[in-house]
């Protein structure tokens, strides 16, 4: 059966999907008119920005080997004759950059100059990471009018902001939790989509066979594989932190994750205990999974017959939810920040302003890239790489979500310990070795322990 063949529980048309960029984060009245044949340097050239007044600079730009940084990489030369700018890069993957970068921070390392950022308030704590405002502010860095906030997102305008209203770092991408079907191994059932997390329990149970899980989600005892949980954690009515305090073993977290838990260990693949992302996402490329819960940037490949197996049999829907509940999937941006100790800040920032203006994000988008512009999601270009289907459930995913919930955590001082400790309790319950009770008490008394020490 053919990618879109099923609809999401609520039909997608055009005009429903402009009304939902509209209420995500602006009105679609000043979307840019460019197109693919004309000149792009044109999009640039009408900045009130002195584009070369960097020329014979060198940034050093590192992150996760991710959707952005395969979209942003192979416009790099042109970023360099635009401003006489150089760009090394350094990617790796996802698990192994958020591990090594803070010990480089934390060292004082004055490269990178630019780096891929999710443990925003560690970051700001630790002082790794330069504010933002005051660049923002120079005209002679920022043409307001041409860089065009306002087509920014919603959630993406409110992700960066700290407390006091300083900005340190940049959003570059949108990503909500997603549920990815195989709908030939659903259909074989008689199955229909699943909506709720009963529902999918049962559906996932019912399409396991030797050959294929009923279900693929990460469960590895470490904070980068939480996504998935925490969205579970949230539709049931759970925080991760409430008032400085990990909140995560309440009544509405232990039943979530007691759910993650059956979920995966009654129809996921084995040694799911070690699952990451990019074992979810190969396990549904090869057709090796029914269904799958990871990020919505995952349907750039998915929908790629060059690298899926089931590009023509792949459906893209919301999150599931609780009965009687709305669903509430985890959704984040990627962020880009400047190292504090960079000797070329300013460079850094002309670089960031570039990589996430309307022009570029067109170009990124048309590559499949969830960027943070609505003109960039509504363009064609997206929606042919991405696929209409697909945008249209990453849309209604990350308007479902709580970008205050998911800051709470993300933007604690302690984040990366509080998301370690919480996928240890959840890896526990997923492998069996302890109750959900159990395992998420113990893990958020040690949380709160090593907070207040």
């Amino acid at each position: 059966m053919a990618r879109g063949e099923h609809s999401l529980s609520h039909p997608a048309s055009r005009r429903s999907f402009i009304k939902g960029l509209g209420a995500a984060g602006a009105g679609l009245t000043a979307l840019p008119r460019w197109s693919f044949a004309e000149d792009t340097a044109a999009a640039y050239a009408n900045a009130a920005i002195d584009w070369k007044q960097f020329t014979g600079q060198t940034i050093a730009l590192s992150g996760a080997i991710h959707p952005w940084s395969n979209a942003i990489t192979p416009l790099l030369p042109e970023f360099t004759i635009l401003t006489g700018i150089n760009v090394t890069i350094d990617f790796q993957l996802e698990t192994a950059f958020l591990g090594a970068l803070p010990v480089r921070l934390a060292r004082g390392s004055s490269t990178p100059d630019v780096f891929m950022f999710t443990t925003y308030g560690q970051g700001i704590s630790n002082g790794w990471v330069e504010p933002l405002n005051g660049y923002y502010s120079l005209r002679s860095l920022t043409d307001p009018a041409w860089y065009d906030e306002s087509d920014l997102l919603k959630t993406a305008r409110a992700f960066p902001l700290w407390s006091d209203g300083e900005r340190y770092a940049v959003p570059i991408t949108s990503e909500a939790m997603t549920l990815f079907i195989n709908n030939d191994a659903l259909a074989a059932k008689g199955l229909p989509i699943p909506q709720t997390f009963e529902e999918l329990l049962v559906t996932a149970k019912a399409v396991k066979t030797n050959g294929m899980s009923g279900i693929a989600m990460r469960a590895q005892a470490s904070g980068n594989s939480s996504p998935p949980a925490m969205g579970f954690l949230f539709s049931y009515g759970g925080a991760m932190v409430e008032h400085n305090r990990v909140a995560f073993a309440s009544p509405e977290g232990i039943a979530a994750i007691e759910m993650y838990g059956q979920v995966l260990g009654q129809a996921g693949p084995a040694g799911v205990g070690s699952y990451e992302w990019y074992h979810v996402l190969d396990d549904f490329l090869q057709g090796r999974t029914a269904m799958a819960i990871d990020s919505s940037n995952f349907a750039t490949d998915i929908s790629n017959p060059a690298k899926s197996r089931v590009a023509k049999q792949a459906g893209f829907a919301t999150f599931p939810h609780l009965a009687g509940r709305g669903p509430v999937p985890f959704m984040s941006h990627w962020q880009a920040c400047i190292n504090s100790k960079s000797r070329n800040k300013r460079a850094a920032f002309l670089f960031l302003l570039w990589a996430t203006s309307k022009a570029t994000s067109l170009r990124t988008a048309a590559a499949g890239l969830a960027t943070t512009r609505v003109s960039a999601w509504s363009s064609e270009g997206f929606k042919k790489a991405f696929g209409p289907q697909a945008a249209e459930a990453a849309l209604t995913n990350l308007q479902n979500a709580d970008v205050d919930r998911a800051k709470a955590v993300l933007f604690h001082p302690q984040s990366r310990l509080i998301l370690d400790a919480f996928m240890i309790g959840v890896n526990e319950v997923v492998n069996g070795a302890r109750p959900a009770k159990e395992a998420m008490t113990g893990a958020a008394e040690r949380a709160n322990a090593a907070i207040r020490g």
